[in-house]
């Protein structure tokens, strides 16, 4: 849910209300309410250093080796300030570098609670030294890291092959932490000052008249008594100081809004040069294309928590969530650099030539010209510490695994989770809900999930129900349950400052709110009116919010209500860019140090409030707008504000493949857009496109004309039923998706690069998806397209269009004339997808249907495929092993059902009904044979045009171990 303009919130908050008037004259994103790099003054700072002029010198004989690091010290030749230098070897194949000061004034913030654990390092060893630098082995084969002393730089490569350089450009600065001069002065001044009037007065009434004597001569020859040069060294002081104000150093203003900085500047900065790399993904979230745009020309990447309204397409804007991961990517390799720092930070992507890069006799192991492409990556933060790794691939898959060893996995979602959502900015009331729950039902479209917005609760007050719309949430919520239907309600973490309240009232008395500079709580402007932001990097507040979520606590809630955090980032319509002033206080951190955090805190108090309420066993289904690295483990998240328009559509492709890239499979984008009223074509398209995205829920502005799918006429309907009946269908292949997703890192909806790493044609692509290894998805997102034209990946490989079962050649670029009905979607050949065709009105409702087994065989007769199944919503799969985990393999004629994972034991009534083989020849006998030696014939049809071999009814168990021979 989107902000007010700044002209609209003065009027709004004058008539002390927030209503649908006041939302209604906004229309798009006021651009000047959120800061250019030229506008932040420590963007501004460090973009303003040159390249080619690095400061900073290794002191190689502070160098200490440990069991799990490096460490030596950086000088600064300029100010002499000195740094720490750590480097860790990473089990895993990757490469830790943490940079802070040798002795700061205080500490410096270092970000928690996102790494699972620390990560486990291998020793280093030293393998060659000189004056000029060292040589350090690293884990993987024939892996150096070579470290230059002056400059300072780090140069990593396997064999002859640069792979990263770090500082090769010299931006490498570290502002440090320093007494503000003009006070410092003042104490000088006055110490000095003080001394010298005890010293005068000890003086003899001869010895003063000597002095003064000697003071007129060295006047005379043109000296300053010591009074005039304090007071002409407090003057300069005083310059300086100006000086330093004018750079926002320690206090900077942004339209009415002033951001004192007690500490004074702290940013860090850091260059890494990616030799060979033309192509890097990944810094979400932005409105933008997948492959990131270089940005020497305009503002860099902004990585900034934000409340967007209406945000705009195709530029760098901060928006709602911030993950600090980049992806590198080339034919030879993918890289990844993760920035673990949740301040502002800014992300900079330039090009250059790589040329011969290391010391001495280190320069045998470059093979490169300067002709090599290069991709420059810059990172800027306001503050904390540098701590960045390096994960050096080699593989896509690799680095997936990697960055989820460090933050951890996509957390398994509940299977009702992944079907369809009905939402919006508000149903009105009981009766409301009641009457579009019959609607899904009188147009048998299915459904899992419907949705309540701000207007449920009383007076916009979290955890209460409107007592007039909603008397009895407990009847609606349990009518419900006898569908197998769910409910999410909001709960947003600013909190209305209502002494009639009890939740304020315990987080005030508790002290769980976060402070203001001078240590009140603080307090802006949302959607309750003034209210509250509780502290949620406090543990203990979060502990408090989960035990808000138990069924004695949250009046009205049952085990079917699950939760939406919106507002995270945290929004407060009065703060300065619409969110929190800077240097509010958590604890002894300034807000400016974990701004990027606080929405994952939020999710995480909220989730872990889920789970406590039952005990520990069901898993969570929470939604939240904004989020950070290790989101992943805790739910999934949507792309915020969109608009009705074609273009909106269009860009809910790469901002869920970024979001994938990054850990972050769970994703998707309000169906029909949030705001404006989208046309009876748009929302047919946009149905068909969020069928095939990961969080699929329909969402619209409060303003916006109803629109559930039996609203825009029968053809249209007919055309959202189908595409939703779609999801539902391909609901086993998604969970176990997601499965693997959780056991691996890998994402669910992948660019195609993902899988065809060495295919250039995909570098850039980002208007069709695959959805695991086996199904391509190319969505229709023009308006009044007759036709398509999806890129068919591999050659020598085989596609199957899922609707006609048509056989297409991959490697190739392939036309597809589209009327409105048409979902262009593939399947691999090679692959095996489980579907359950009988759709019914949830997802519950199908858990005991039976499967079909779609299987599109290779140019070599071949495919493989997999099933996971387990009670599809506690943590008994993960407790208890309470799962079964099929591998289905098909080869020389034959098909089999395999255990995939021996530890999973778990029964279910569910079994396979049908087995469709696309690409098959017309058998003379099918047979099932099972493990105890029986064998009987199965049914059959075979499509001779379509080359579709059907089996009917081998009425195995999904469990069980079996076999289909085809002769």
């Amino acid at each position: 849910m989107a902000a007010l303009s700044e002209r609209m919130l003065r009027l709004c908050l004058a008539g002390l209300t927030l209503s649908a008037l006041c939302l209604q004259q906004v229309q798009a994103v006021d651009r000047s309410n959120f800061k250019t790099c030229e506008q932040s003054s420590f963007c501004k700072r460090q973009r303003a250093v040159q390249p080619g002029q690095s400061p900073y010198r290794a002191l190689l004989d502070t160098l200490q080796l440990s069991d799990s690091r490096l460490s030596l010290q950086l000088l600064n030749e300029h100010n002499k300030v000195k740094l720490l230098l750590e480097l860790y070897g990473l089990q895993g194949n990757m490469t830790r570098i943490k940079i802070n000061e040798l002795k700061p004034l205080r500490p410096r913030f270092e970000v928690p609670d996102v790494l699972i654990r620390d990560p486990p390092a291998y020793p280093l060893t030293v393998v060659s030294r000189d004056d000029h630098g060292l040589v350090l082995s690293l884990g993987g084969p024939d892996q150096r890291l070579i470290l230059s002393a002056h400059p300072f730089r780090l140069d990593i490569m396997e064999g002859p092959e640069l792979l990263l350089s770090v500082n090769s450009r010299g931006l490498l600065v570290f502002e440090h932490l320093r007494q503000r001069k003009d006070t410092l002065s003042h104490k000088i001044s006055s110490t000095v000052g003080g001394l010298w009037d005890s010293l005068r007065s000890a003086f003899s009434s001869d010895a003063r008249k000597e002095e003064e004597e000697e003071g007129a001569e060295s006047q005379d020859a043109g000296a300053q008594p010591a009074g005039e040069k304090a007071a002409d060294g407090e003057a300069e002081t005083k310059q300086q100081q100006q000086e330093e104000d004018q750079q926002g150093m320690w206090e900077e203003t942004f339209k009415t809004h002033s951001d004192a900085k007690p500490h004074g500047p702290s940013s860090i900065s850091l260059d890494f040069s990616l030799p060979g790399v033309e192509h890097v993904y990944g810094i979400p979230e932005h409105g933008d294309s997948l492959r990131l745009k270089n940005t020497d020309g305009g503002d860099p990447y902004r990585l900034y928590n934000l409340d967007v309204f209406q945000y705009e397409l195709h530029n760098p804007m901060a928006l709602y969530g911030s993950v600090p991961v980049l992806l590198a990517h080339s034919a030879r390799r993918t890289l990844g650099l993760f920035w673990l720092n949740a301040a502002e930070t800014w992300v900079d992507i330039g090009s250059n030539t790589a040329g011969k890069t290391v010391f001495g006799k280190m320069l045998d192991y470059v093979q490169g010209a300067s002709e090599t492409p290069q991709t420059e990556v810059r990172w800027i933060s306001e503050s904390g510490i540098i701590d960045a790794f390096v994960m050096l691939g080699p593989r896509p898959a690799d680095v997936f695994a990697q960055y989820a060893s460090l933050t951890g996995t996509q957390a398994l979602p509940p299977l009702f989770a992944l079907a369809y959502h009905q939402c919006r900015w508000n149903y009105n009331d009981q009766e409301d809900v009641a009457a579009v729950d019959a609607g899904f039902d009188e147009h048998d479209i299915p459904y899992d999930f419907i949705w309540l917005d701000i207007e449920h609760t009383d007076g916009k007050r979290y955890f209460t129900w409107d007592p007039n719309k909603f008397p009895a949430p407990k009847d609606m919520l349990q009518a419900l349950q006898a569908k197998k239907r769910k409910m999410v309600a909001i709960v947003d973490p600013h909190i209305k400052v209502d002494s009639g309240y009890k939740i304020h009232n315990e987080i005030r008395s508790k002290g769980f709110y976060t402070k203001n500079k001078d240590g009140g709580d603080y307090e802006g402007w949302c959607w309750p009116g003034n209210a509250g932001y509780p502290d949620f990097t406090n543990p203990e507040m979060r502990s408090w919010w989960a035990n808000m979520f138990a069924y004695d606590q949250y009046e009205g809630s049952m085990e079917n209500l699950y939760t939406w955090n919106d507002m995270n980032e945290p929004s407060v319509f009065n703060g300065p860019e619409v969110t929190m002033h800077k240097d509010a206080l958590h604890g002894t951190w300034e807000h400016r140090d974990l701004h990027n955090l606080y929405g994952l805190y939020v999710q995480m108090a909220t989730a872990e409030g889920q789970i406590r309420r039952s005990g520990g066993v069901e898993r969570p289904f929470v939604l939240t707008r904004a989020f950070f690295a290790g989101s992943q483990r805790l739910g999934a998240v949507w792309t915020g504000d969109n608009a009705a328009e074609w273009d909106h559509l269009k860009i809910s492709i790469p901002m869920c493949l970024s979001l994938g890239l990054v850990g972050i499979s769970f994703c998707g984008a309000d169906v029909g857009g949030f705001f404006k009223a989208p046309s009876s074509e748009l929302l047919v398209r946009w149905y068909q496109t969020g069928a095939y995205q990961p969080f699929f829920r329909a969402h619209a502005h409060l303003d916006t004309p109803r629109r559930e799918p039996w609203l825009f006429g029968d053809e249209n309907m007919r055309l959202i039923r189908e595409a939703v009946r779609q999801r539902y269908t391909l609901l086993p292949y998604w969970y176990t998706l997601f499965y693997s997703a959780y056991r691996t890192g890998q994402p669910a909806m992948r660019p195609l690069w993902v899988e065809y790493p060495d295919d250039v044609a995909t570098f850039a692509m980002d208007d069709q998806f695959l959805l695991g290894r086996d199904l391509l998805v190319h969505p229709v997102t023009d308006e009044g397209a007759r036709g398509v034209t999806a890129y068919l990946p591999g050659k020598g490989q085989v596609w199957y269009d899922v609707h006609t079962f048509q056989k297409h050649s991959g490697g190739q670029h392939l036309y597809i004339p589209v009327t409105l009905s048409s979902i262009p979607v593939f399947q691999r050949g090679g692959s095996i997808v489980p579907r359950k065709n009988r759709v019914r009105r949830s997802s519950s409702c199908m858990t005991s249907d039976p499967y079909t087994l779609y299987v599109a065989l290779s140019p070599e007769g071949e495919a493989e495929g997999e099933l996971f199944v387990d009670d599809e919503h506690t943590f008994r799969f993960e407790s208890e092993h309470q799962f079964i985990h099929r591998r289905f393999v098909f080869a020389r004629g034959t098909l089999s059902s395999q255990n995939a994972d021996p530890s999973g034991h778990f029964s279910s009534d569910s079994w396979v009904e049908r087995v469709v083989i696309l690409g098959a020849s017309r058998p003379s006998v099918a047979l099932l044979l099972i493990p105890d030696g029986s064998q009987s014939p199965l049914e059959f049809d075979f499509e001779e045009r379509a080359s579709v071999l059907t089996l009917r009814k081998p009425a195995v168990n999904v469990a069980a171990d079996w076999t289909i021979l085809l002769r």
